[in-house]
């Protein structure tokens, strides 16, 4: 009796064993074809969209920053507004910040264009970006820099759009006309 209880939960141990190694497997076989994409995008190879559309949202990412290279702004944008409710904070702030770099690129074209009045909400748009990554990774130091780029290239626009400088508006002028950077951080 005993030796078939022993048996029994050998075999048990065994069977556990079998399926923590097979789901251990299935997930490093996941990983490895989701590094494969990414490596693939980064190379500029051509992926499949079907390929990118079940795949880890680190993919999606990959291929937004792979259409941002081609000029390919709206869908780099429509591809990362797709991701942006995934449950990694980090990941999270990463795709936030690259949403403001491109409406941040958008807007410095269109200003060197003298679009200005196209570059506002744009600037506006970068800086609503780089804040959420800042709320999600409050670390993120490209962020941090790349919102003092924006929250600098929007007084200038205002300069160039307003054509007399009446008291009142430089009352109300934002600190970022202030050379240096903000004091406070470490």
């Amino acid at each position: 009796m005993k030796n078939s209880l022993r048996t029994i939960a050998l075999w048990g141990v065994l069977l556990l064993g079998g399926g923590a190694m097979l789901a251990q497997l299935w997930t490093l076989y996941g990983i490895a074809r989701t590094n494969g994409l990414i490596t693939a995008l980064a190379s500029g190879q051509e992926v499949t969209l079907d390929k990118v559309v079940n795949a880890a949202p680190e993919v999606r990412l990959a291929r937004a920053m792979v259409l941002k290279r081609l000029q390919r702004y709206d869908e780099a944008l429509a591809t990362l507004n797709l991701i942006l409710d995934t449950p990694d904070p980090k990941l999270q702030a990463k795709i936030r910040y690259n949403l403001g770099n491109i409406y941040l690129h958008l807007a410095i074209a269109k200003t060197e264009a003298m679009a200005i009045n196209d570059a506002m909400p744009l600037v506006a748009l970068a800086k609503q970006s780089y804040r959420q990554a800042l709320a999600l990774d409050s670390q993120f130091w490209d962020a941090k820099y790349n919102l003092e780029v924006a929250m600098r290239l929007l007084p200038e626009m205002d300069k160039i759009t307003n054509e007399e400088n009446s008291p009142v508006n430089q009352k109300s002028q934002l600190w970022t006309t202030v050379p240096g950077f903000p004091r406070g951080l470490p």
